[in-house]
């Protein structure tokens, strides 16, 4: 009896496209992986390796007023070798940087889908080998964007990326891990043929000029990679689907804009927030009741007719005459106010309040053992400055549950904790771990600026030595044709309704974070100058605000935060100072009541809210690992008496030999007649040998001291 077999299945077709970056090769690859997938390639630089997969349901979703997409960034352990940490040993939560990255892929990705297309989406990058190239996020967006354009999903496609760095004056392209150490501009840029759509990352107070240098060198790379993902699309791309537009009657929207119109131009004046949302609420929830008081399809319609129309009269106010929904003029920055040192047993506050949002930020101070450890594919590592953000519902008027933090709070913190980083002073001068949290109280646009305001603020008063104070400022632009107007300080509306939203925060010497998302298709040289320019003095405008209530960090710490009181000792002492099963160090801690740290290149910090206890410590580790002078004399006391001799310790945990010969001036018949164990003696050191050993002699200490007193 046979038994017969399944053919073979056929062979895969592979598609693969290069380009070289740096001497090294971008390899773009589909058709042998994850192939029930309606798009997937691989992606590869250097020894990093990516695979991006895009699948969307069939099935249009007509319960959402909004895109359904969803974009996953994960990293595999095995990627760089690793066995995860925990109990389950596998991948769980996302991590902070997995969260991060999925939204730095989703932000240039998102607007290039179709207007009408509804359908479930998502994409999902996973590292599969992970490298020093430093490339992985950066491979994400390339990856993902190649995912979409091949398959059959609309996509107006394609987008790339690339990190630019700068370093001795010059741009690079893909900074490694080890570069990125060093540049003073670390940005990832992502863009079109036309025009560059997002752009995120840190500096150490560069210029605007040296920004916008930046983007423009990032952009004529991320030309020709895009050129690489349409010559791969042009071999293996799959037609795309039907969308079939949403069509509103033209006389339905003709009505619905007579009898909208004057009311929606009041609302729409009103300049604070709630009154203004609570009065076109009303006008929409009326004009649902004229126009499709049952069906649900058609109230959606009249919903969508409702903002399009409050969409162009917002923006037709600010192009027209140059007035916004609260009254203000483009460059124009709301009220601000500051307060600091108003929570009493916080190590540091401030609240800051720019118009209708209000951050709440307080910040503690801890010792080494206070750090974050972070165990990624970079390799584990210690983490002892962190910003945590806060978005609670009720700062904007909300009911939710309360829940962990969700992307958006993760994003906002992590752009906040870049901004303040290049300030933070080395451990050398300051150290302590420092844990900032912001909590908004209000939300009207741009939370995560005015956590930066707040946190230097914060800084400053829990005694943080920065140098100079950072503030940050969200700016928006409304664009028509040839004409354009950009936004200082934007509110929530204009954000929502806005063509570009980019967030700058820097010192009065230039940028440290930049933040931008451009929702239109391309804006000019000029533009984009302008509106740095305009953030500029913005910055400015709100740093002198905040030297107002603090001009310069506090001289002392508060009451209840803790010393760090530090010493240098020599690495090869440190087994000293911790003795045998750590028997020295908790004795000095039992003795003091103090906490010690010691860093393997010999660094100690003693931690104490108690100077005296502190000092008392320092002494005791200064005394352990003093080094023995030849010619000094020293108070030893004896540890041992033998025929010979006895054994002397001079400094705690240092004995050294004083001969029978060297007890007295006198000839010594017995040790014991002269030193019992116990017994204090003063001894001059006479020589130190080549193996460590110490002679010791009482004799040469008792003539010193005659002499000595001989002369008074």
């Amino acid at each position: 009896m046979s038994i017969e077999t399944e053919r073979p299945p056929v062979e895969a077709r592979i598609y693969r496209e290069e380009y070289e970056i740096r001497g090294q090769k971008l390899v773009i690859e589909t058709g042998e992986l994850a192939k029930q997938s309606d798009g997937a390639v691989l992606i590869s630089y250097g020894d990093t390796v990516v695979l991006a997969t895009a699948v969307a349901e069939e099935r249009k979703r007509r319960d959402v007023d909004f895109f359904p997409l969803t974009i996953d960034y994960q990293e595999k352990a095995y990627s760089a070798g690793k066995i995860p940490g925990g109990f389950f040993k596998r991948e769980g939560k996302p991590s902070e940087k997995e969260v991060v990255v999925s939204r730095l892929i989703d932000r240039p990705i998102r607007p290039l889908f179709p207007e009408g297309f509804s359908s479930e989406t998502q994409g999902i990058v996973s590292v599969l080998s992970f490298g020093d190239e430093n490339v992985s996020d950066i491979l994400g967006i390339i990856g993902m964007s190649c995912a979409f354009l091949i398959s059959d999903i609309p996509f107006n496609g394609p987008v790339s990326a690339v990190r630019v760095g700068r370093k001795g004056g010059e741009f690079i392209t893909c900074p490694t891990l080890q570069e990125s150490e060093e540049v003073e501009l670390n940005f990832v840029v992502a863009g079109t043929d036309e025009a560059v759509v997002m752009v995120e990352g840190g500096a150490l107070e560069v210029s605007e000029d040296v920004v916008l240098r930046a983007i423009e060198f990032a952009h004529l790379e991320i030309q020709k990679i895009n050129a690489v993902q349409r010559r791969l699309a042009g071999v293996c791309g799959k037609p795309k689907r039907r969308i079939e537009p949403v069509v509103i009657d033209e006389t339905l929207k003709d009505e619905i804009r007579s009898f909208v119109i004057e009311r929606m131009g009041e609302a729409v004046r009103i300049p604070t927030k709630l009154k203004r949302q609570e009065a076109l609420d009303l006008l929409l929830e009326e004009t649902i009741e004229r126009f499709a008081p049952e069906e649900d399809e058609k109230r959606r319609e009249v919903s969508a007719v409702f903002h399009e129309i409050e969409k162009d009269l917002v923006r037709r106010m600010i192009l027209d005459e140059g007035i916004r929904v609260d009254g203000r003029r483009p460059e124009e920055i709301r009220h601000i106010h500051c307060k600091t040192g108003f929570l009493p047993k916080v190590h540091g506050s401030a609240l800051f309040e720019r118009g209708e949002t209000q951050a709440l930020v307080a910040v503690t101070l801890g010792t080494a053992e206070d750090e974050q450890k972070i165990d990624a594919l970079e390799g584990e590592s210690y983490k002892s400055f962190m910003l945590h953000y806060n978005f609670p519902p009720f700062s904007v008027g909300e009911v939710k549950r309360l829940g962990s933090p969700g992307r958006r709070e993760i994003g906002h913190g992590a752009l906040a904790e870049r901004s303040l980083k290049p300030l933070i002073p080395p451990k050398e001068r300051f150290p302590y771990t420092i844990r900032v949290v912001s909590d908004i109280l209000e939300s009207n646009g741009s939370s995560s600026m005015a956590t930066v305001c707040g946190a230097a603020l914060a800084l400053m008063d829990a005694g943080v030595p920065i140098d100079v104070p950072v503030a940050g400022i969200a700016m928006g632009l409304v664009q028509e044709g040839e004409r354009a107007v950009v936004l200082s300080d934007i509110l929530g509306l204009e954000d929502h309704l806005g063509d570009m939203d980019f967030k700058v925060a820097g010192t009065s010497k230039g940028v440290t974070a930049f933040q931008m998302d451009v929702k239109v298709s391309g804006i000019s040289r000029e533009v984009m100058e302008r509106a740095l320019e305009q953030a500029r003095q913005g910055r400015l405008y709100i740093l002198e605000k905040m030297k107002e209530e603090l001009p310069a960090p506090r001289k002392s710490l508060s009451p209840h935060a803790p010393r760090i009181y530090s010493m240098q000792i020599k690495p090869e002492k440190i087994r000293d100072v911790i003795g045998v099963g750590g028997k020295v160090i908790r004795g000095i801690i039992e003795q003091t009541g103090v906490k010690i740290d010691i860093d393997d290149s010999g660094l100690v910090n003693i931690v104490s809210t108690d100077e005296a206890s502190a000092r008392k410590a320092r002494e005791i580790i200064e005394g352990i690992v003093e080094e023995v002078e030849v010619g000094k004399i020293y108070l030893g006391k004896v540890k041992k008496v033998v025929d010979f001799g006895a054994f002397v310790e001079v400094l705690p945990g240092v004995e050294g030999l004083l001969h029978i010969s060297q007890i007295s001036e006198k000839r010594v018949q017995k040790v014991s007649d002269e030193l019992k164990v116990g017994d204090e003696v003063l001894v001059k050191v006479l020589e130190v040998d080549n193996m460590g050993r110490l002679r010791l002699s009482r004799k040469a200490a008792m003539r010193e001291e005659a002499r000595r007193r001989a002369k008074r």
